[in-house]
């Protein structure tokens, strides 16, 4: 770091799951972040004077808010949701649908901006595989990667600790962190490849938009390395 950089103002979308709540944790501690606006359907339930919040319900159609949108120098996209036991067109329009609508009007209103999306380990950028959620996954990567931002950069960690408080929405998941914790922090640090943790994550992200890197997509070694 020589100095010279200037502050970042990030959107956050997503910031009430798992992984957007270590995502925000470690842009509300990084000095180099000015600001973080969450955009969202529920609340943070955070107080800091760098955090605003917009609560926004139709996430096709964002003009409603466009003119608090301008102006930011990073997106961490981290809204994302299980295949688990989800038809396929619902599962393609909260994945590829949500998330395309929202790059779009980003695009337009800050050129300038660097865009991080959080996917997933073993994403499949031909859109040609077998496994239906790799596919959609992977097309909305390609067509993220098209759009004419400054630069766009594909997250895709495999398993991720929660620390300092992340915790699961899902209560059967969270229990299961609980009492793998140990294991957990094990994994993190024996096997790069295959686990990362959520601070690991945030900090990877904003180093990234700060800082580019040589590849647009990351994997989960790639994360733990930075």
């Amino acid at each position: 770091m020589n100095g010279t950089h200037q502050r970042m103002k990030v959107i956050l979308f997503g910031a009430s799951g798992m992984v957007g709540q270590g995502v925000l944790r470690e842009c509300l501690l990084d000095p180099n972040v000015e600001s973080v606006l969450a955009v969202g359907r529920s609340p943070t339930a955070q107080r800091h004077e760098k955090l605003q919040e917009i609560l926004h319900d139709n996430f096709m159609d964002f003009s409603a808010i466009e003119s608090r949108l301008r102006g930011y120098d990073a997106c961490f996209f981290c809204l994302g949701v299980s295949s688990v036991g989800m038809d396929a067109e619902r599962y393609r329009h909260l994945t590829y649908d949500i998330t395309m609508a929202a790059a779009k009007t980003l695009v337009a209103l800050n050129p300038g901006m660097v865009f991080t999306y959080v996917t997933g380990r073993s994403t499949d950028s031909t859109e040609q595989g077998q496994v239906r959620w790799a596919r959609v996954k992977g097309k909305t990567e390609n067509d993220l990667l098209r759009l004419p931002f400054k630069a766009a950069y594909m997250f895709r960690p495999a398993g991720i600790q929660p620390l300092h408080g992340v915790r699961s929405k899902t209560a059967w998941v969270q229990a299961i962190y609980v009492v793998a914790a140990p294991l957990l922090s094990y994994l993190a640090r024996a096997t790069p490849k295959y686990m990362t943790t959520s601070e690991q994550l945030g900090r990877a992200m904003i180093k990234v938009a700060r800082d580019g890197y040589p590849k647009p997509v990351l994997e989960s070694e790639d994360i733990n390395a930075l």
